[in-house]
């Protein structure tokens, strides 16, 4: 059964692309700033600040793959990469042969202590600065009720 396709109008492809722009713009500034002030990678940081906000620094690994929406194979090989550079440990789980856990290191602390402040700089400059309060809820109610359906589907 084929089905209509409901094309974008006019206004709702301005949003979007400009949306898009947005993020790659934003990201790939973001990225390159925490890459040369901090020499962590998005995604070490990423890994990083999801492993301080859990108790003891550690996380189940499909449940920080999970939680950044990362496949097992680019989680596994980003975790080596970490672990060879001293910013997580792996650590087997006694309970459960087959599951592991990622825990930060205190060289992983000290790295996302250290560019915490550089990245809060660069995300207040780039785009704190540029919006004002009003737009901001705005912004923070759209993005928790698209992040709220797309949990429920998590496909």
């Amino acid at each position: 059964m084929e089905q209509t396709v409901r094309w974008l109008t006019p206004e709702e492809q301005r949003a979007w692309r400009s949306f898009v722009r947005l993020q790659e713009r934003l990201g790939g500034r973001l990225a390159r700033l925490l890459q040369a002030e901090s020499h962590l990678s998005v995604a070490d940081f990423a890994v990083l600040v999801n492993l301080t906000d859990v108790p003891e620094g550690r996380q189940r690994f499909l449940d920080l793959a999970r939680a950044l929406e990362w496949e097992k194979s680019r989680m596994s090989h980003h975790i080596a990469r970490m672990v060879k550079r001293g910013l997580v440990e792996r650590d087997e789980c006694a309970e459960d042969g087959r599951g592991a856990f990622v825990v930060i290191t205190e060289a992983g602390r000290t790295a996302i202590e250290a560019a915490a402040p550089l990245h809060v700089r660069a995300v207040r400059t780039l785009f704190l600065d540029h919006v004002t309060p009003a737009e901001l809820r705005t912004l923070a109610q759209i993005s928790e009720r698209v992040v709220s359906k797309l949990d429920e589907d998590p496909s």
